[in-house]
């Protein structure tokens, strides 16, 4: 399995490449691609997915006979990385840079004297207007040099990185390397003249690896819950919810993106399989109050250098199963409720479950969870694996911990909440 999560990684260098890989992947499991511009059609016993920017994704089975609420997985596909401006490239003395800026809260020295590559997507013109074209370099094309200890005898101390100095990625020397736009159109199969627009992305190229307990490979941070959820989703078996995985763009700038958690997609999807079964707004808010969400974003593992950031008795450890993950002001949508019922689910799978919070004087980072109840308000838990170094340009977690999360999330889908009274909950 971790192979084939590798494999995953090394073909999702971008959000656009991700859900393209998704999608072909549900396609050949005999899913139908909707479309958020036409009406839809939806058969009992068949399964469908929608995208939304061409870099968030979401697919759902509609199951036979009478149904009940959705069970959803929500997971994100972006990563930390460095975005390339619309003027790809910057002439610098006897060198040409690539143009960029941050993407995200990354560890900047991770990225420096490691040959990277940039993926993306790019509007190209055609006879009727403009067309989407990915492309990707796949080898290395740039590097961010580190001044050498001779010059800069406080490199080891506590360095700052100015992102308009230090973090420029060298592309060539001036005058003898083609220009970006250049290649990149050949890529697209277009003149460069014809390119209408760019997302295009400096990423870490480096082929993942498993080794000894771990597996280290490049955007860890988010893609091994993608991987898990997508692996869960398509070998689930059948009950009276609607299945629903969703991956979403932009998680690690906000999610305020009209392909974001925070964007009404997920919203927008459930309310039109509602309505192209023939249910009304009284039978969506049930449905909603019969649903449950798995908020899948990977969790601090405690350190082997530094324990003292991980709190004393909330430590988890790579391979010790999934997180959960708990916040006292609501970062993360775990409570009483949605704690219980996953851990019920996690016991039938036999999947063994740990917990995470942080240090009370250290502040954590938020996911995805909170953010899309703000369009869809359903109970939730935050969840995830144990991981090293998340952000930085290649992360490390264990190798076992996959194929819990998808032992799990299989489980999930599986299952009928069935709200009751006095604060009891049926998991069918």
């Amino acid at each position: 399995m971790n192979k084939k999560l590798i494999d995953f990684i090394d073909r999702s260098p971008t959000p656009f490449h991700a859900v393209r890989n998704i999608s072909q992947r549900l396609e050949g499991e005999g899913y139908t691609r909707l479309s958020e511009a036409e009406s839809w059609s939806l058969e009992q016993g068949r399964g469908y997915y929608v995208t939304r920017n061409g870099s968030s994704v979401i697919a759902f089975r509609i199951p036979e006979g009478e149904r009940a609420g959705f069970m959803i997985s929500a997971a994100h596909c972006d990563s930390p990385c460095f975005r390339l401006r619309d003027v790809l490239e910057e002439p610098k003395g006897d060198f040409v840079r690539l143009s960029c800026e941050g993407y995200g809260g990354m560890i900047y020295s991770t990225w420096l004297d490691r040959p990277l590559s940039v993926a993306g997507r790019v509007l190209v013109r055609t006879e009727k207007g403009a067309a989407a074209r990915l492309v990707d370099f796949s080898e290395p094309v740039c590097i961010m040099p580190n001044v050498a200890i001779h010059m800069n005898r406080n490199a080891n101390k506590d360095t700052n990185y100015n992102p308009a100095v230090d973090l420029q990625p060298l592309y060539g020397l001036k005058g003898r390397a083609g220009t970006m736009r250049e290649r990149v159109a050949a890529l697209a199969g277009v003149k460069s003249e014809d390119i209408l627009g760019t997302d295009l992305y400096v990423y870490n190229p480096q082929k993942g690896v498993e080794w000894s307990d771990f597996v280290t490979a490049p955007r860890l941070d988010d893609l091994q819950c993608v991987f898990s959820t997508l692996e869960a989703f398509l070998s689930s078996g059948t009950a009276a919810s609607v299945p629903v995985m969703a991956v979403f763009d932009n998680e690690e700038v906000g999610s305020h993106t009209k392909q974001g958690a925070a964007s009404t997609f997920l919203r927008d999807t459930l309310e039109r399989i509602n309505a192209a079964l023939g249910g009304d707004s009284e039978d969506m808010r049930r449905a909603v109050a019969a649903s449950l969400m798995l908020s899948c974003d990977n969790a601090h593992s405690v350190h082997p250098n530094h324990p003292e950031y991980a709190d004393s008795m909330n430590k988890p450890i790579m391979n010790g199963g999934i997180v959960i993950k708990f916040n006292a002001a609501q970062r993360y949508t775990s409570d009483g409720v949605s704690t219980a019922l996953f851990r019920l689910i996690c016991s039938e799978a036999g999947v063994p479950v740990q917990t995470y919070a942080n240090r009370p004087d250290i502040p954590g980072g938020g996911t995805l969870g909170n953010i899309s109840a703000s369009q869809v308000s359903l109970d939730a838990v935050d969840i995830g694996l144990a991981q090293l170094a998340m952000h930085s340009s290649c992360e490390t977690a264990g190798a076992e911990d996959t194929e819990y999360m998808i032992k799990a999330v299989r489980l999930f889908f599986e299952k009928t909440l069935v709200p009751g009274e006095n604060g009891e909950y049926e998991l069918r």
